[in-house]
C-alpha cells in the first residue's frame, strides 16, 4: 500500500465554487521523493494545503487524500492535529511567517516534541540540539536560544526543517522552502535536506515553480498547469523526453538554452499556444 494515494482531488473557493485543483491524482510510496513544479497559480500550494489539512474555510475539498489509510478530506480536526506534525509535517517558504517572533527558536522546536510525545524539558531540549545539529547548523547551543530575527534567512529555514523533522514522520510537505533564499543559502539548504532525507528515510512531497531545484531532490515529477496534472514522470525522463508543450518549456528554461547571438531567449509561452492551456479549452 502507498503511504500517500490521492485520487481525484478537487479545490474550489467562494459560493461560486471556483476550481483551483481539478481531478488530480498521484501516490506516494514509502521514501519516494515526489516534486511538483508549475507556474503560480497552477494549484501546487492548494494541493499541499489540502494534504495537510489546512485549506481555509471558503475552500471545499472533494475526493481523497489517504495517508497510511487515513483520510484527510474531511476529517475532523482533532484527528487531522494529532497526524500534523507526527506523520506528516511542513516546510513553509518563508520561515518568519512560520516561526513565532516572541518565542526563541529551541523552544518552537521542542513544543513540537511535547505535543505529541510527551517529552519532558530536559530531554526535548537535548532533542532539538541535536536535531539543529543534524540540519546543518553549527552552534546549535546558540541557536536554540536566539530569537528568529537574531538569525539568517538560511538559519531560520533549517530551523523550521528541524521543526517538521524531529518527531521522524513519514512524509514531509516542503512548499517552495527555498525560494526566499540566494543561490548560494538555496544550495546548502537542499544539500542539507537531502541528507536528512536520506538519514531518516521519510518522503518528501517538494513543491516548486524551478524543475533544476526539483531535480536535485526529487525521483520523480508532477506538472502542474491551471489546477490539473498534466505530465508526469521520472526527472530523467522529462528532461530527455518530455511530451507535454508546457513541460518542454520549462525544460528549456531549467537549461537555460540560449538562441543565436541578438536572439531573445525563448519563454515558457513559446512552447505552447494559448488553446493549449487546459482552463481554456472549448
Amino acid at each position: 500500500m502507498s503511504l500517500l494515494e490521492v485520487r481525484d482531488l478537487r479545490v474550489s473557493f467562494g459560493r461560486r465554487k471556483i476550481e483551483a485543483v481539478r481531478g488530480v491524482d498521484f501516490e506516494i510510496a514509502e521514501g519516494q521523493r515526489l516534486g511538483v513544479i508549475g507556474e503560480s497559480g497552477s494549484g501546487k500550494t492548494v494541493t499541499a494545503l489540502a494534504l495537510m489539512g489546512l485549506l481555509p474555510d471558503n475552500a471545499t475539498a472533494t475526493g481523497s487524500v489517504r495517508l497510511r489509510g487515513n483520510e484527510i478530506i474531511g476529517a475532523p480536526e482533532v484527528a487531522l492535529a494529532r497526524l500534523r506534525g507526527d506523520a506528516v509535517s511542513m516546510v513553509f517558504q518563508e520561515p518568519m511567517t512560520a516561526l513565532d517572533p516572541t518565542m526563541r527558536v529551541g523552544r518552537q522546536v521542542a513544543e513540537v516534541l511535547r505535543l505529541h510525545q510527551g517529552a519532558e524539558s530536559g530531554p526535548a531540549r537535548d532533542r532539538v540540539v541535536s536535531m539543529l545539529a543534524e540540519v546543518g547548523l553549527t552552534d546549535p547551543t546558540r541557536i536554540a536560544d536566539a530569537y528568529p530575527h537574531q538569525l539568517s534567512g538560511g538559519q531560520r529555514q533549517r530551523v523550521v526543517l528541524a521543526m517538521a523533522l524531529i518527531n521522524s514522520p513519514d512524509l514531509v510537505v516542503c512548499d517552495e522552502p527555498t525560494t526566499a533564499l540566494d543561490v548560494t543559502v538555496q544550495a546548502l539548504v537542499l544539500q542539507k535536506l537531502d541528507e536528512v532525507l536520506t538519514a531518516s528515510g521519510a518522503a518528501c512531497l517538494f513543491i516548486s515553480h524551478d524543475l533544476a531545484v526539483v531535480s536535485q531532490v526529487c525521483d520523480r515529477v508532477l506538472v502542474m498547469l491551471d489546477g490539473e496534472v498534466v505530465e508526469a514522470g521520472t526527472v530523467a525522463e522529462l528532461f530527455t523526453d518530455a511530451t507535454h508543450p508546457y513541460t518542454r518549456g520549462l525544460v528549456a528554461t531549467a537549461r537555460l538554452e540560449l538562441t543565436r547571438p541578438g536572439q531573445r531567449l525563448p519563454t515558457v509561452e513559446d512552447f505552447y499556444a494559448p488553446e493549449a492551456r487546459l482552463g481554456e479549452r472549448a
